[in-house]
Formats: C-alpha cells, structure tokens, sequence
C-alpha cells in the first residue's frame, strides 16, 4: 500500500513538474533604432506601420510611425494631467488607457480624433483584444476582458502557474492563441492562456534590456512593449528609453510555423 501510494505521489509530483512554466529560448531577427526618450506604454505594429502610446503626465502621448526612427506620421499629445498607459486597435479605433483618471480615450485610426471617453474603476495598465473582447491589466496578476462598445467586464482571468505570483502585469498583447504580458520591474515577458490563466512559458529579455541601454541604468528603464509581426512570425519587443526595438520568435508557444527558421536571425541565445 506504502508503495503504490508513493508512486501515485511521485507520478503526481513529476506531472506538475512537468506542467510548470519553463523559459523558452528565442531567436533576434532584427533590431531598429529609436529615440531614446520613449516611455513606452502601448505597442501595436499592423505589418506597415506602428503605434506606440508613450506615459508620464506632461509628455504623454499617442503616435503612429512607417519608421521607428523617423518623424512620426502623426501625433496626439494628451492634457498634462493624463498619463498614457496601454494601447489596443479593434476595427477603425484605437483604446488608449490612461494611468489613475480612470479613462479610456478612443480614437479614430484614420486621423486620431478623439470620438469618446469612457471610464473605469481603479488603474489602467496594459490593454490588447482578441478581436472579440479588449483585455485590460491594472498591475495586479488579474486580467478583465471586457467588451469594446462599452468597456464593461464580461469576465475575469487570474493569473498562475510554477508556484510563482504573476502580479504587476503590464502591458499585453494577443498573440498565437496566447497572452503576452510584461511584468512591471521584471525582463520576462510570459505567455498566458486566456481560458484557463495558466502561464505557459516566458522569454526573458534581460540580454536585450543590458544591450540596448550599454550598461546605462535609469530605474524606469524597464521592458514594456510587444507587438506581434503576423508576417515575419514574431514579436517585437522593446522597453522604456530603449533606443531599440527588436523583433524575436520565441522557440514554441505559437511560433512553430511555416516561417520558423525562414529567416536568418541577427543574433541567438
């Protein structure tokens, strides 16, 4: 009896083992330079063009660019007392958080005007959608999905998995079926399934982070921004006041696909 019941023990210790969340290796396919005074908030790239939404009260702003290095195409800076936060495109609009007025400010895609505010309880952090519901952080390890019309909660998802607490969740974005979070504080960027909140996997960015900055420190120098290349199969990530944007396919969690190996990589690890 003693035996069976330390093989039931054992088979279930190694199935959770098995089951925890692992670091996944990835490949850099390209880098592009960028000012170094982003504070980056919100990250979107379309396959042409990128949107960025960029925090801090006085300098807050929204932008659309063709080069991450040049003049953006357009621009729309926020009152002084609105601090930007996450940023997500559903249909022709785009949802920009703000940090503690409990605000959303929706946009015209087309030509940036503001078409409507709605408001929300608590922070605002990380926004993406999943072409169905917009999935909002508010630093906690608790996402809301919530609808697009109204901004209404239509559910909650809590964040587990590897016996770690996934709290200060950051920016987001919707990605191969998955979730990708930046944890405030934290180079990992992990990838979370939107049924269950299990955390699948992470890929942890601090080469990138020490390489960008040249062993320059500044406290909020931190990763935050993932946007996903459907075309080129990978995601770009970023972080605030990092001078570079880097474009990676991570080995797995969705990045299997017919372009994988494709492309020959700037650099591995």
């Amino acid at each position: 009896m003693k035996t069976a019941l330390f093989a039931l023990l054992s088979l279930t210790l190694c199935a959770s083992v098995a089951a925890a969340p692992q670091a996944v290796p990835y490949r850099v396919l390209e880098s592009k330079p960028r000012p170094a005074d982003h504070f980056t908030q919100g990250l979107y790239f379309d396959g042409e063009r990128w949107l960025e939404s960029s925090g801090l009260y006085g300098r807050s702003w929204l932008a659309e660019y063709t080069d991450p290095g040049g003049n953006p195409v357009r621009r729309k800076w926020l009152a002084s007392n609105r601090f930007a936060e996450g940023l997500a495109v559903f249909g022709d609009y785009l949802y920009l958080l703000t940090y503690r007025a409990g605000e959303l400010q929706i946009y015209d895609r087309r030509n940036f005007q503001l078409v409507h505010l709605l408001h929300y309880s608590g922070e605002g952090w990380g926004l993406t959608s999943d072409g169905e519901s917009l999935i909002m952080s508010n630093g906690s390890d608790t996402l809301t999905f919530r609808t697009p019309d109204g901004f209404k909660v239509t559910r909650s998802l809590k964040v587990s998995g590897g016996g770690q607490q996934w709290s200060r969740l950051n920016e987001l974005e919707y990605a191969n079926g998955l979730i990708w979070a930046n944890i405030w504080q934290d180079t990992r960027i992990i990838a979370i399934d939107p049924h269950s909140g299990k955390v699948q996997g992470w890929v942890d960015l601090k080469t990138l982070q020490e390489k960008s900055l040249l062993g320059r420190r500044h406290v909020d120098a931190v990763a935050n921004g993932i946007a996903w290349d459907k075309a080129r199969n990978g995601l770009w990530v970023t972080g605030k006041l990092w001078p570079r944007l880097y474009l990676i396919r991570p080995r797995g969690l969705g990045f299997e696909g017919e372009n994988q190996g494709t492309e020959k990589a700037e650099s591995a690890r």
